[in-house]
């Protein structure tokens, strides 16, 4: 089953895409011009990626005491993506970019996560260019940015260390002025940099010439004390290899050094590293300390680095989906084909027991109705999924374009939309991938078949960027409180706005009702959940709050989809379109009355998990 379709509906009738060529930024562009590289990517998928996926699953990234030792197939696929220019889609003309829309971009990603997700992370790569493009000076852009953009080098985002996992406010890697001119670097004020780094993605590979890792990392007070929590952490430029102002390596390498793999249950493919800074490894002008160009302000790190996190919570979020979708549409061409089992018959007499012609043929399991229900969950989940990061694609694109109210709402939408857009894919595809081992029956266990591989490399999406707990705390104590709770009502404004157009077409009206019963409830749920002013009487549910709130916003956008399905289908009745139906229906009378479970927690506040305890557990 090919993904096209599904994209070609979302991008071209829900989202209108097309509109984006009206503004100036994206004029240059056309339906053909998105269409040639949504087909550029597909093949590049399905011949430099998909044939792979399990060659990077059981050859795992090795170091040999020097260099970290990858399958061919992985430098075959990243050369071809760099090649594609898929690195700097978005970017300006100027820096040999192609300008295009960042909602065409996710879109064209996306087929890359299908087909092999671990192979690469070229995603970093882009994330680390582009907080460099906001935050850093003229020169870190030209030196840094433009050559990962370029992919000539490779990026990282090196936050969490052993010792504080999430808590990032425990960050003990130190930066010192490196010398008296420290100030002076044409590259940045120059530090170095002592302290180890863990779960490192791509931290150490020959994939690229050089690797420029963004680092947190804490200036010691006039005492040489680090600053208690976030208040202190800066962000850093640490280049594995050492370079002039013209962007050359000059040769010598910088004290940064690969102390380890760690070897995951999924993405194997992936190099995962614990990196050691200033170890002395590597001196640098015959010193240890790891030498590290600062990027803003000291003490703004993390301020500049949400800017990539951002990115990359979305980025998750799309690869957990593309996951989930992968896992369907193997389980759905395996229940097609498996042959197993027969039909119930209807009783000869009322009461009579249930009884199946043993005599008549085995039927495909795709026509049981246990199958069905597995597989159009699927659907409603990976189809719903990619809708929510296809739509928060448009909103990056909005505040680029939009005038400025326009600007400011999708800014402020993407706020509260983040943590659903990172978090539900990550807990509902993965789902998705469980159901669709259940559909293989025993055969889905085995690794003759890719699905039990879709479900190991989903089940890290749960961690990437934020566990479910760090989102939900982020969800309910910051973004539908922030600006006075004005981004929640923008969302209210437009899930409302679906809720009356759908009232008006006699198949949807019941969901619309029931979509703006689960409105007014996360909306008093919120209240109740604040409503004693203690942060820890709130967040004790935060992500059973957290769950309720991704389920209205899938049901909304289901909602949006059907909505406009039915308006283009007119009088045809197409099987898309009545794919489209069906699993609104499914979300609709199977998923959204979930969250009266989930909401009535948050609204009494209850204790029964803080309360426990510790002994009792």
């Amino acid at each position: 089953m090919s993904l096209r379709p599904t994209l070609d509906f979302l991008l071209y009738d829900w989202l209108d895409a097309e509109k984006l060529n009206q503004s100036e930024r994206f004029a240059d562009h056309s339906r053909e011009t998105f269409d040639a590289v949504l087909d550029t990517c597909e093949r590049i998928a399905r011949e430099k990626y998909a044939p792979f996926n399990r060659t990077v699953d059981t050859q795992e990234p090795h170091f040999d005491g020097e260099k970290v030792i990858l399958p061919q197939a992985t430098h075959d696929a990243h050369k071809a993506f760099v090649e594609s220019g898929m690195m700097s889609a978005a970017q300006d003309y100027e820096i040999g970019g192609m300008q295009l829309p960042y909602t065409v971009q996710a879109a064209a990603n996306s087929f890359f996560a299908m087909a092999s997700v671990s192979i690469g992370s070229n995603m970093l790569t882009s994330g680390n260019a582009n907080l460099l493009m906001v935050h850093g000076t003229e020169m870190q852009k030209e030196v840094f940015a433009k050559n990962e953009f370029s992919g000539r080098w490779a990026g990282t985002m090196c936050l969490s260390e052993p010792q504080a996992g999430s808590s990032l406010s425990d960050v003990s890697t130190r930066a010192v002025p490196d010398g008296a001119d420290f100030q002076d670097d044409p590259l940045g004020p120059r530090y170095r940099l002592t302290g180890n780094k863990m779960w490192i993605s791509s931290g150490d590979h020959e994939l690229t010439e050089n690797i420029v890792h963004i680092v947190l990392a804490k200036i010691p007070d006039e005492n040489g004390k680090l600053v208690p929590g976030t208040r202190g952490i800066s962000l850093f430029i640490v280049p594995k290899r050492m370079v002039d102002t013209q962007g050359q390596l000059t040769g010598e390498r910088n004290d940064v050094a690969l102390a380890g793999l760690n070897h995951k249950l999924g993405w194997r493919g992936t190099t995962n590293t614990l990196l050691n800074f200033g170890e002395g490894k590597y001196p640098v002008g015959g010193k240890a300390g790891a030498v590290g160009y600062l990027v803003g302000a000291p003490g703004k790190g993390l301020h500049c680095m949400f800017h990539m996190m951002n990115e990359a919570r979305i980025g998750v979020g799309t690869a957990a989906t593309m996951l989930g979708m992968a896992g369907y549409y193997a389980s759905l061409d395996y229940a097609k084909s498996r042959p197993q089992g027969r039909l119930v018959k209807k009783p000869e007499a009322a009461g009579a027991a249930v009884v199946k012609d043993s005599a008549a043929p085995q039927v495909r399991i795709i026509e049981h109705a246990d199958v069905r229900r597995m597989l159009l969950a699927q659907k409603a989940y990976c189809e719903g999924a990619l809708a929510l990061e296809l739509y928060c694609a448009r909103l990056v694109d909005t505040q680029k374009t939009g005038n400025a109210e326009q600007a400011d709402d999708a800014r402020l939408l993407l706020e509260v939309l983040t943590p659903i857009a990172k978090s539900w894919p990550s807990e509902w595809c993965l789902e998705a991938n469980s159901l669709a081992i259940q559909v293989h029956g025993g055969y889905g266990y085995t690794r003759d078949f890719p699905v039990e591989q879709y479900w190991r490399d989903n089940r890290l999406n749960m961690i990437h960027e934020g566990t479910h707990g760090i989102q939900a705390a982020d969800l309910l104590g910051r973004k539908v409180l922030m600006e006075k709770g004005r981004g929640l009502q923008l969302l209210a404004g437009r899930v409302t706005d679906t809720i009356g157009r759908a009232a008006k077409v006699p198949a949807l009206a019941p969901h619309a009702k029931a979509l703006g019963a689960a409105l007014q409830r996360i909306g008093s749920a919120t209240e109740a959940a604040w409503s004693t002013g203690d942060p820890a009487d709130a967040l004790a549910n935060a992500v059973p709050y957290m769950q309720a709130f991704g389920h209205t916003v899938l049901a909304w956008l289901w909602l949006d989809v059907a909505v406009r399905a039915l308006e283009i289908d007119a009088q045809k009745a197409r099987a898309v379109t009545a794919g489209k139906i069906g699993a609104t229906d499914y979300f609709f009378h199977y998923e959204l009355p979930k969250i009266g479970a989930w909401l009535q927690v948050v609204e009494t506040r209850d204790p029964t998990c803080t309360a426990l305890p510790e002994d009792a557990f």
